[in-house]
Order: structure tokens, then C-alpha cells, then sequence
């Protein structure tokens, strides 16, 4: 299944990347996204008054219920994801824990940042994901997830009470520190729009590099398996 590059290196045509627990968490992930920026756009701009009695209409309750739910169901998802970047292989903890401190990372998400602007004329080669879309995925999902999931609870305590544990672990710190719960409506909305924002150029960049880098992309989400387009080995060390 291997053809010989050199004295003792290997080419492997596909090598088995994504376990199932990250594949599971990474779809079900999105359609809480997708569920919660559809109903939250709602929730902060609220459909025009409906006719008749009020009574009789319950729709702004029914999208904050799938507000709440998908909000819980991305918190079950992340900590389970949080779990797994231990419990699972070395690509399970790549968005978790980079590697900030390797210069020739850093170096290959400069590279990697000059491919996406149609700078460099060929990109590198990796088994796992590329330096910049680990950065991206580090920053501004996994600790804007975070940020998103602790304002998000906070507001929410502050409607169930203060003997609530979401307002006692969360609302009772968090408002205060962004000065009133407005605040934090804002912050977190704002929030909102710069996830969908990351979930456009990542979906972008997917499709993209599935049709242009030397690697799948979207079906070893599918599959798990990662599959090379040439017989050159890994830029990322790993074979």
C-alpha cells in the first residue's frame, strides 16, 4: 500500500486522521451553530407584532426554546470535544493545544496565510490541519465558543433567578463585569457575527482547498481519512 521515496520515508495514500468522536462533535457542532445564529438574529431583532390575541401565538417562545436547546447542546459537544482532545489521537488536540511555541510552525502559518492570498505558488503538504487554519480554529472558535457559551449562560441565569446555578456560576460575575446585562446582550450578539463570519471563510476555505492543496479536506470530515493528491511526504512531519 506504500511506494518508496527514499532510504527509510514512505508515502502512505491515505492515513486515518479524524476519529469518529471528532467527526460526530464536528457536524452536530454545526447545526447548533446554524440553529442558534438563525434563532439569536431573532431573538435580538424580533419578528413584527403578529394579529390577534397574544395568547393564541407562541413563536417567539418556540425560537428561544431552540435558542436554549442547540445553546445546550453546544456546551454538551464542547466539553465532550474538550474530553476527546485528550482521550483521542494527536490530531484530536490540534485546535485545543497548538504548537505556539515552534518557530517553524509560525513560519508555516505565514506560508499558509500568503497560499490563501494567491501568494505562494504551491501550498504545503499536511496530514493534520494547516498551521493557519489551526490558529484560526483556536482563537476564534474554540475561545470564541468559550466566550459565546459563558455570556450566553449568564443571560440566561439572569431569567431563571437568582437561585438559578447558571446566575449563581455565571450571572452573578459576568454581568457585573461587563457593567450591566445590555452589555452583555450586545457583546454576545456581536459575538454571534463574528462566528458567522468564521463559518463562511472556513466553509470557503474548505471547498477551496479541496479543489486546490495537495490533500482532502472535505470528505476526511466524512470519512475520516485523509487522502494526497502526490507522492512527496507530509510538510508537517508526520507520515
Amino acid at each position: 500500500m506504500s511506494m518508496k521515496l527514499g532510504v527509510d520515508q514512505q508515502f502512505q495514500p491515505s492515513v486515518y486522521v479524524y476519529e469518529a468522536p471528532v467527526r460526530l462533535w464536528h457536524w452536530i457542532n454545526a447545526s447548533a451553530v446554524v440553529v442558534l445564529a438563525l434563532t439569536g438574529y431573532f431573538i435580538g431583532s424580533p419578528l413584527p407584532t403578529m394579529p390577534g390575541e397574544a395568547s393564541a401565538h407562541f413563536l417567539m417562545g418556540y425560537i428561544r426554546f431552540a435558542h436554549f436547546a442547540a445553546g445546550y447542546v453546544l456546551i454538551a459537544g464542547f466539553l465532550m470535544r474538550a474530553y476527546w482532545a485528550l482521550a483521542g489521537n494527536e490530531h484530536a488536540r490540534q485546535i485545543f493545544m497548538p504548537p505556539v511555541r515552534d518557530p517553524k510552525w509560525w513560519a508555516d502559518v505565514v506560508h499558509e496565510a500568503a497560499w490563501y492570498m494567491f501568494i505562494a505558488r504551491e501550498p504545503k503538504k499536511y496530514v493534520g490541519h494547516n498551521p493557519l487554519a489551526t490558529l484560526s480554529m483556536h482563537v476564534l472558535f474554540v475561545w470564541g465558543s468559550v466566550f459565546m457559551m459563558v455570556t450566553g449562560l449568564a443571560l440566561y441565569g439572569e431569567g431563571e433567578g437568582m437561585t438559578s446555578w447558571q446566575y449563581h456560576w455565571f450571572s452573578s460575575w459576568v454581568i457585573p463585569l461587563f457593567g450591566n446585562s445590555q452589555w452583555v446582550h450586545t457583546y454576545h450578539h456581536l459575538g454571534m457575527w463574528v462566528i458567522v463570519c468564521f463559518v463562511m471563510v472556513h466553509i470557503y476555505a474548505a471547498v477551496r482547498e479541496d479543489i486546490m492543496s495537495r490533500q482532502s479536506i472535505v470528505s476526511t470530515m466524512i470519512s475520516g481519512w485523509r487522502t494526497f493528491k502526490d507522492t512527496r511526504p507530509p510538510d508537517d512531519g508526520t507520515h
